[in-house]
């Protein structure tokens, strides 16, 4: 990943920042200039909870290139408590089964490491079973 493209995705990888729609009051991840739902222009900083439920999952055993040391690892639409599903992956489950509903919270882990010459280690969001 180049180092200016990982500077300008840092507010939504480290603390789900989005936008809300001032027309129409859509929770907006990731951030986008026009709102999907009613095409009013949508630039108002929105700070998401971090908190949702599993949707969807599945349990990748092929991973894609540069994941490769993370398998097998589960990933799982989470429909976040504001409304927006994002894709992350489940960490710090132990022996635990993921179920859909199941609460989890947002926590920023380790995504991958970049093994050329710079050397980039990418964090990003994942989400784990809700605590308390």
């Amino acid at each position: 990943m180049e180092v200016p493209r990982h500077w300008r995705l840092k507010k939504q990888r480290y603390a789900l920042i989005g936008e809300v729609c001032p027309h129409c009051d859509a929770k907006i991840f990731p951030p986008r200039d026009v709102c999907p739902y009613c095409g009013g222009e949508a630039k108002t900083q929105f700070s998401f909870s971090g908190r949702g439920q599993v949707y969807s999952f599945t349990q990748m055993t092929a991973a894609p290139t540069g994941f490769e040391q993370t398998v097998p690892y589960t990933m799982a639409l989470i429909q976040l408590d504001e409304g927006p599903v994002v894709t992350a992956q489940l960490t710090d489950l132990g022996d635990q089964e993921v179920e859909i509903g199941m609460p989890v919270e947002m926590v920023t882990r380790k995504l991958r490491s970049d093994m050329d010459e710079r050397g980039i280690i990418v964090y990003g969001y994942k989400f784990r079973p809700a605590m308390g």
